[in-house]
């Protein structure tokens, strides 16, 4: 018994569908990182603007929540090409 859907899977499989996979994942994931670190970088100027006086407190917790963004990112991206 010959099933079509297994022939089209294999099919998929041999003409480099996962590794466009592979580079939608890819990409997804270094958007997405961009994104959260850039937001992290607005709203970062804009309370360093508004209150200049905790300032150093402010830069260090960016600095700590784009270094776990990062982290998270590099995670999801080897993920990403793993599969």
């Amino acid at each position: 018994m010959d099933l079509p859907i297994l022939a089209m899977l294999q099919d998929a499989t041999q003409s480099g569908l996962p590794d466009l996979g592979k580079g939608l994942g890819a990409g997804l994931t270094v958007i997405g990182a961009g994104i959260g670190i850039g937001r992290i970088g607005g709203s970062m100027t804009e309370s360093m603007a508004r209150q200049p006086e905790v300032m150093g407190t402010i830069q260090t917790a960016a600095i700590v929540l784009a270094a776990l963004i990062e982290g998270a990112a590099l995670f999801a991206l080897v993920i990403a090409l793993l599969i």
